[in-house]
């Protein structure tokens, strides 16, 4: 809806929404100027007004309009921007709030960005079907050759059928039965294993699917960072003061403010006269401008209530809570709060410091130009109360600052050494501006272009920074500032385990481009030794076309690129660039919503036909995890939404390397071994009985009846074959000291049609060899001939999964000795009903 007024004195309110674009700081919102003005919001019901609003989309990040007020004289026209909209699914930090709403149903920005859940079916049992399928039409043929051998006499199509009922257990229909528990086993390991303690498993049918994970789609904040910006750097050019010498820093601040004159002949010496500053008064403009330069508003809370008539009166800093728009703003003013200068205070029109003596200065703000993603910068004009100075002070990436600033010959050096270092840079300029300056800037462009270009419908952003490049020229570059995101625990050797093990890994998130790109670097998702290829902002296709070209020429290289720009390429040429950006080693896709995460990963799915595994722990990772092969869930800050959509749900994103590695790999191995089995143990009796119907001239006569059928396949063979689902190839510490172990499983080798067709050839050849052996020595003595065949045929059941399993465990041997023993009582108290069975 749109935002038209707020209980709050300070006539903003604040919005977080993490559940919407997985940003979990607050944003600043803005009610439109006249209807905030009016008394009460009953005058809401009397005025004449309407809103023009752009048609829904499912865009998180932009959002145009009007609202237009027709009973003033003359009418009011105000441009609405993302600022004064409030979503659907997000939270109001504090106060009561009136909004007209606009998009309602499924026209909801959080309704549009949310895909309906769909049934996952796991790849294994896919392939298990196809081999059921073969394995039916083995049974098929059989049947038909066994007819045809027999000329077809008689009711021919009635022998069909009872050689399909005799040969029926080619087909195993416990196989689906020892899987599903197989599963369930698996599943009860990974919830209790004690190295990654939290873990849920919320789908037991695809543990499986863990061990053969090629596409790693995971979520930046909260999932890979822990998102709280850390200042680390201070750079000035000729000096830079780093987290050891913050306290030099601090010094220097408390020596501007307490020496009788802090260089006053340079802070206000003239734009155009060269004065040599002291480090002094250079340390003081830098901390001074990262001060003023931001959107940040300091909350007064006493007692989990905002107490503004007490608290903020006093700035009591224990009651000081700081709310923006970005984490790394956050971390800059609580920086200059570290080193003695502190924001106290904020309003649409005013800031407020304090400064290390606990004198208030007071600001006036005469002009915000907020940062948006196409400008990459955002400035302020304010007025110094005390000295009645205007100055222009911005800041923003060095890509646009470094044709904003003066000449200087460190700039660009000096953003690449902190960029390399992982830090997120930003460039700090002022420039101080006459009064004349100001009224030149304010009364004549203003009215006539600036209020316009605001109120533009189409390609507004790009008129709004049309009118303020007069005051962008010539700027003093004051200091860089590098910020870093705090990682969560051991991202770092996660994203190398997973890489080693032949995981490519996608980073999708709803972040900006730089943030996105610096925490690439920083988690080492991108190497050091790797290029990175940003590809620039695309709106046609003939612009996606040649930025295409311009990637093709380029190998083994990282891709970092923007929602918008994705979208484009996508639109046009989707097979090209899904299949360069599959051959990258690593993928960052910044500004992502919802929709297009769970996009890529269905086009990935598509396109490779490879898993995949989507990682995120907030409401706007929903999609991509229900659209992903595995989902998981990371349990954070943003709630448990994505860990209840998810198929598996872990507390922090280092557990994900033993899931895959560990309980992935053995769950895939045990499985594959277990199925193998169990057509092996079905393959063998089948053949017996083929061999010897056709020994005895193709009768469809049962070699086994009744009892020892289902005792085959359950009291005498099914604990030795369930066994295998606790056999493992190698230990924990193994598989996760080499991951490349994982490697092989990529390509599905465990079970594949050359196993089961070795497997297969095993069934027959034992089959055959046991019937026809026994009919042979055996051949007076029909009753013993079945006899011994039966019992041969359950020890070498026996023998077989001894031989196999690599690592024992006791119950295996439980197992074997139980089956063993049950078959041998058997013989003892049930003799006379065993042989009536033979006979019969």
């Amino acid at each position: 809806m749109i935002f038209l007024r707020t209980s709050e004195r300070n006539g903003s309110c604040f919005l977080r929404t993490d559940q919407l674009d997985g940003e979990t700081d607050w944003k600043l919102r803005l009610p439109v100027a006249c209807t905030q003005r009016l008394p009460t919001a009953a005058d809401l019901l009397q005025i004449r007004s309407y809103v023009y609003a752009e048609e829904p989309n499912i865009d998180i990040h932009n959002f145009t309009g009007t609202f237009t007020r027709e009973d003033g004289d003359p009418p009011v026209n105000e441009s609405l921007s993302i600022e004064n909209t409030l979503w659907a699914s997000t939270v109001v930090a504090s106060g009561t709030v009136v909004g007209v709403v606009i998009y309602t149903g499924k026209e909801l920005r959080s309704v549009m960005n949310t895909s309906n859940p769909r049934h996952k079916v796991g790849l294994f049992d896919l392939e298990v079907n196809c081999l059921t399928k073969i394995l039916f039409g083995a049974l098929m043929m059989v049947s038909l050759v066994m007819v045809a051998l027999q000329h077809f006499t008689g009711r021919w199509y009635l022998q069909i059928v009872r050689f399909l009922l005799l040969l029926s257990n080619i087909v195993p229909i416990s196989l689906r039965v020892n899987l599903d528990m197989g599963k369930m086993v698996f599943s009860w390991m990974i919830k209790k294993d004690s190295k990654i303690p939290g873990t849920m498993v919320r789908s037991s049918t695809i543990p499986e699917q863990l061990g053969r994970i090629s596409y790693l789609l995971t979520d930046k904040t909260g999932t890979l960072t822990q998102n709280e910006m850390v200042f680390r750097r201070l750079h000035l050019g000729t000096v830079a003061y780093g987290m050891d010498s913050m306290d030099e820093v601090q010094s220097l601040v408390f020596s501007a403010y307490t020496q009788p004159a802090h260089d006053l002949s340079a802070s206000r010496a003239p734009a155009a006269t060269k004065v040599r500053k002291t480090i002094i008064s250079r340390v003081h403009e830098a901390v001074k401008a990262i001060a003023l330069v931001h959107n940040v508003t300091p909350v007064y809370e006493a007692n989990g209530v905002t107490d503004q008539a007490e608290a903020e009166q006093h700035y009591e800093d224990t009651c000081r809570v700081y709310q923006a728009s970005s984490p790394d703003e956050v971390s800059l003013v609580q920086w200059t709060e570290s080193v003695g200068l502190t924001l106290v205070g904020r309003d649409h029109s005013s800031m407020q410091l304090r400064t290390p003596t606990g004198q208030i200065l007071n600001f006036t703000i005469l002009q915000i130009f907020p940062f948006t993603y196409e400008s990459k910068r955002m400035g302020v004009i304010v007025r110094d109360e005390s000295t009645g100075e205007i100055t222009f002070y911005m800041k923003g990436a060095d890509v646009v600052m470094a044709g904003i600033v003066q000449y200087n010959d460190w700039l660009e050096e000096e953003c690449g050494n902190m960029a390399r270092e992982g830090l997120r840079v930003l460039v700090v300029s002022k420039k101080s501006l006459t009064e004349e300056q100001y009224q030149d800037f304010e009364a004549s462009r203003r009215p006539a272009r600036y209020v316009q270009a605001k109120l533009s419908v189409h390609d507004r952003s790009l008129k709004v920074a049309t009118v303020i490049e007069s005051l962008e020229m010539e700027m003093e570059l004051l200091c860089l500032t590098g910020v870093e995101d705090q990682l969560q625990t051991d991202v770092r050797p996660t994203l190398e385990i997973l890489r080693n093990a032949g995981i490519k890994v996608w980073m999708l998130t709803g972040d900006k481009l730089e943030t996105a790109t610096c925490t690439a670097k920083n988690a080492h998702l991108i190497t050091r030794n790797q290029d990175i290829h940003i590809f620039r902002p695309v709106t046609t296709r003939g612009e996606a076309h040649l930025e295409l070209n311009a990637f093709r020429r380029k190998h083994d290289c990282a891709l970092v690129i923007s929602g918008d720009s994705l979208e484009v390429c996508l639109k046009y040429y989707e097979y090209e660039f899904m299949e360069l950006a599959c051959q990258c080693p690593a993928v960052v896709c910044c500004r992502c919503t919802p929709t297009q995460k769970a996009q890529i990963v269905r086009l990935l799915q598509e396109r490779t036909g490879k898993l995949t595994c989507a990682v995120g722990d907030g409401g706007n990772d929903v999609s991509m995890i229900q659209e992903a092969d595995c989902g998981v869930g990371v349990e954070g800050k943003e709630g448990k939404q994505a860990s209840l959509a998810a198929d598996f749900s872990v507390t922090q994103f280092k557990h994900l390397g033993r899931l895959l590695m560990v309980h992935g790999r053995n769950s895939y191995k045990r499985s594959a071994a277990l199925s193998q089995f169990v057509i092996h143990r079905s393959l063998c009796i089948s053949t017996m009985q083929a061999v010897f119907s056709s020994v005895f001239y193709f009768a469809s006569v049962p070699l086994y009846q009744g009892f020892l059928i289902i005792g085959y396949s359950t009291i005498y063979t099914m604990f030795p074959v369930f066994s295998l689902v606790l056999d493992k190839d190698v230990k924990s510490e193994v598989a996760m000291l080499y991951p490349e172990l994982y490697k092989d499983l990529l390509k599905g080798r465990p079970l594949s049609f050359k196993t089961f067709l070795i497997w297969v050839l095993i069934s027959i050849y034992q089959g055959g060899i046991i019937m026809y052996g026994a009919l042979l020595l055996f051949d007076s003595e029909f009753v013993h001939a079945v006899a011994i065949s039966f019992t041969a045929l359950i020890l070498t059941e026996l023998l077989m999964v001894a031989l196999t399993i690599q690592t024992w465990h006791w119950l295996m041997i439980v197992g074997e000795l139980l089956s063993l023993a049950c078959y041998v009582a058997s013989l003892v108290f049930l003799h006379e009903f065993i042989a009536c069975q033979a006979i019969g």
